[in-house]
């Protein structure tokens, strides 16, 4: 934003001048050393201002209303919000790597905008006989499911610049969970949903695996970029490779 732009204008200028101050009063050693540290700041300089610019951007960056505080019923804006910039940085290859994250594992947001007043994580320690927590339950992971939703119809409706095809076409969308049930913190049937075509995966179906380690999905994500890892993590649990799901 404007407030930050001009900060670290402020920033630059204090110390090319800073940096003009002392100069004539080093040994000549040092003045070289000083003077590649303000070629340096000099390209610092020049960058900030060639990407301060929205001339080169392939998509100008999303219209994000400013003042909206980070609250808990805030969270479907703030979702929203934070997915858009995440497509926009695919857009304009500041990122091709991304990951997405409500909460934390203990956030115990309130889904109020589903009225559901219960906290999430107390509700995920409910147990499997409580009927109104499990309805509460799946009232949230629908809507979780729904916001995947929108980010997938966000890459498909986004061309992929330079190549045919959408920006879904060409990325891999994971969504997950990091425990199996939350009641029990099982690491046991922890489900993994596949969507785009980036890595070439066979789509549009659902598969078990058998209860092997997510360390041998991960190898997979690896190999699919380039990056014949041999293990991932603990290497007894990349016993048998990576999976294969193309």
């Amino acid at each position: 934003n404007v407030r930050d732009k001009k900060k670290v204008r402020s920033i630059l200028d204090d110390l090319n001048a800073d940096l003009h101050k002392v100069a004539n009063r080093l040994p000549e050693s040092d003045r070289k050393l000083l003077i590649e540290h303000s070629k340096l700041v000099q390209r610092m300089d020049k960058e900030y201002e060639a990407g301060s610019s929205l001339s080169n951007l392939s998509a100008p960056p999303p219209d994000l209303p400013e003042g909206i505080r980070n609250l808990n019923e805030n969270i479907p804006q703030l979702g929203r919000l934070q997915i858009d910039l995440l497509v926009n940085s695919f857009v304009n290859d500041f990122a091709r790597v991304a990951t997405l994250q409500y909460t934390k594992s203990v956030g115990q947001a309130k889904m109020k905008w589903l009225d559901v007043e219960d906290a999430h994580h107390t509700l995920s320690h409910e147990p499997n006989n409580n009927k109104d927590a499990y309805e509460k339950l799946v009232r949230i992971n629908t809507w979780f499911a729904e916001e995947l939703a929108y980010l997938l119809k966000k890459l498909e409706n986004t061309p992929e610049p330079g190549q045919k095809g959408s920006m879904l076409d060409h990325t891999l969308v994971i969504w997950t969970n990091e425990l199996g049930k939350g009641n029990n913190h099982t690491l046991d049937h922890i489900p993994f949903v596949l969507a785009g075509n980036g890595f070439g995966f066979r789509m549009g179906r659902s598969i078990s695996c058998e209860n092997a380690p997510h360390n041998r999905f991960l190898l997979s994500l690896a190999h699919a970029v380039g990056h014949p890892l041999k293990t991932f993590g603990n290497p007894k649990l990349s016993e048998g490779g990576p999976l294969i799901l193309s």
